[in-house]
This record gives C-alpha cells, structure tokens and sequence, in this order.
C-alpha cells in the first residue's frame, strides 16, 4: 500500500494542479469528518460514557504502584508539553523541543515532563497509527517524501482537531478525550497517587494550536485531580472560554516577530476586550492571565520559540531565548535547582 502512494504522489509531484486539487479535496473531506470520527471514537469508550464522564479515570491504587512510586514521592509537578499544529504523533519531537525540555528538566528535577501526548487525536493516536488515511500520512512525513504541500495537508488536518477543541459542540468529547490522554501518560510517568495530601502542580505547557488544547484539557484535569493547573503558552492561538477558569494561572509568551499568535484575539470574540463576561477576560481583569513579550521569535522555523538558530551574540539559541523566559515564571519555588 506504502509504494502504491509512494508512486501515485511522486507523479503528483510533477502536476502542480492536480496536488492542489488533492489538497483542496482532502480539506472538505477532513474538516467533514473530523467531528464524525471524534464522536465515533467516543462511542467506542462504552455507553455509560454518553453522558460526559464526571469521574476522573482510575488511578492506580497504593498497594499496585511499583517501586518506582518511591522515586516518584519526591516529584511535586508534571510539565505536560502539547506542540502545535505541524506535529505528526505523540513520541516524535523536533531537536529544539527535545532541548528545550531536557533543560527544563534538568532545571526542574522535581518534575516529571510528559512528552508523549498527540494534542490531535481525542485517541492519543498517532497520523501513522490505524487510520484511513494513514498510508498518505506516513508518506508525507517520509524524508525523502519531497513533497511541501502535504506538509500543509497536515497542518490542516491538524487545524480541524484544534477547532473541534474549541468548538461548544464536540469540545466536551473531545477535551475530555486529551485530558483523559494527558492522565494516562502522567500515571505512566510516574504514578499518581489517588489521594494526595497536596494538590499536584500541572503545568500545561504548548505552542501554537496545542495551547488551545491544553486550555480545553484543564477543565477535565480540574476536576479529576487534586491539582493546581497553570498553562503557559509560546505563542499561542486559542479560544477565549475554556479552561480559564480551571487554571491558577496563564502566561502568554510572545515574540516581536509572531503575527500568527495574534489570530486567536481577532477571529475569537470571546478574546475582544468589550466582551468583559468571557471567561478570558475575567482572567485578564483579575490578574490569572498574562502577556509577556520575551524576544525576537517568529512563530515556528528556525527562528520560532523552539527553534535552533542562533539569537543573540553569547551564542544563545531562539529556544534558548525562550527557555530563559519559561525559568523566570513565578511558578518554579518548590521545583527550581537551587
């Protein structure tokens, strides 16, 4: 099946139009049934389901944590990191995040950093995994695949899923499907207790379209868990309802070449300053949000919040850069390297 694409996209590659057309074509087909195949998904989690789960998944209880819990009582926070919108599965990242994140961790030993989260598929679902499309997936994230557009295809694709997050129709579902994701792969991390005598510190940590995500977990993890979530954000575009009113705190970071971060504040009315009941703006009018301007980072690339490209004189990175801005977040005293 793998060579069939292969051959059918390498003469695509020569017909500009016909890519195009393919492209346009796959949009209408995954924006369709983006909702259709989150609610089916749903279905198959059982019917006691249907009407949206008020308890928090199973946790292991204290008799079955293995040895490693030991280790684990001395974790007091989770960095749970939701990338953006060009991400194709959940154990795949990108040299400047995977930096990013094990410096964070060395500086924060008293976390445990969950990585391994698709914030795309309510399933936790790889675009490679058991899908329809899949053959044409694994194709364009071939290295040699050579083909742009279908990186684009998967951005859109990608796109549709962070809609459905904000959307008041199936965001219920599907947010509850990422926190139910996000709960599993902290448990396989490091164990959670069932009771905890302190409330776990989450930090909910994305870029772009994943923010939108975390936001729309935070919800369901507030009410599973004993926690204290807050959502820091590197550039990121999100709704102006969910998870607001869940999260401690959320910070904003931007950079002075990110235009792309600003979307989310014009094409949101729940973002527009007037509209002062929205959940977004009661954070910002009493202090539990936060824009932060840290740097000269465009979106994504290179020169992104994560990117690999030397940034100032010293030799420091554009994730560099935005590492340093993460570290001065007031949210680190118990878990900082002393």
């Amino acid at each position: 099946m793998f060579k069939v694409t292969g051959r059918t996209l390498q003469w695509l590659r020569e017909k500009t139009w016909n890519v195009l057309m393919l492209a346009g074509i796959a949009l209408l087909i995954s924006g369709a049934l983006s909702p259709l195949g989150t609610l089916v998904w749903w279905l198959r989690e059982g019917a006691e389901n249907l009407g949206l789960r008020k308890n928090r998944p199973q946790l292991l209880p204290a008799q079955q944590i293995a040895k490693t819990a030991a280790k684990s009582a001395y974790n007091n926070c989770y960095i749970i990191f939701l990338p953006g919108v060009g991400d194709f599965s959940a154990d795949e990242l990108a040299p400047g995040e995977t930096f990013f994140l094990n410096r964070l961790q060395q500086f924060h030993p008293n976390c445990v950093t969950v990585a391994d989260v698709f914030p795309y598929s309510a399933a936790n679902k790889s675009l490679g995994g058991d899908r329809v499309m899949a053959p044409l997936w694994r194709f364009a994230h071939h290295p040699k695949a050579g083909l742009e557009i279908i990186s684009v295809l998967i951005q859109i694709r990608n796109l549709w899923r962070f809609a459905i997050s904000a959307d008041p129709r199936y965001a219920p579902v599907y947010n509850q499907g990422i926190a139910n994701s996000i709960i599993n792969r902290m448990n396989a991390k490091a164990p959670l207790p069932a009771s905890p005598a302190q409330p776990i510190k989450i930090i909910l940590l994305g870029t772009s379209g994943g923010v939108q995500v975390s936001l729309g977990a935070a919800t369901y993890l507030k009410k599973w868990l004993n926690a204290e979530i807050t959502v820091v954000s590197l550039g990121g575009v999100f709704h102006g309802t969910n998870g607001f009113d869940a999260s401690e705190r959320v910070y904003h970071l931007r950079g002075e070449r990110d235009s792309i971060q600003n979307i989310g504040g014009i094409v949101f009315p729940t973002r527009w300053l007037w509209n002062i009941a929205s959940p977004y703006n009661q954070a910002r009018l009493h202090g539990r949000y936060k824009e932060i301007k840290i740097g000269p980072q465009a979106h994504d690339g290179p020169k992104g919040y994560l990117g690999e490209e030397i940034a100032s004189k010293n030799g420091t990175t554009y994730a560099g850069l935005t590492l340093e801005a993460v570290n001065k977040l007031p949210i680190w005293s118990s878990s900082r390297v002393r």
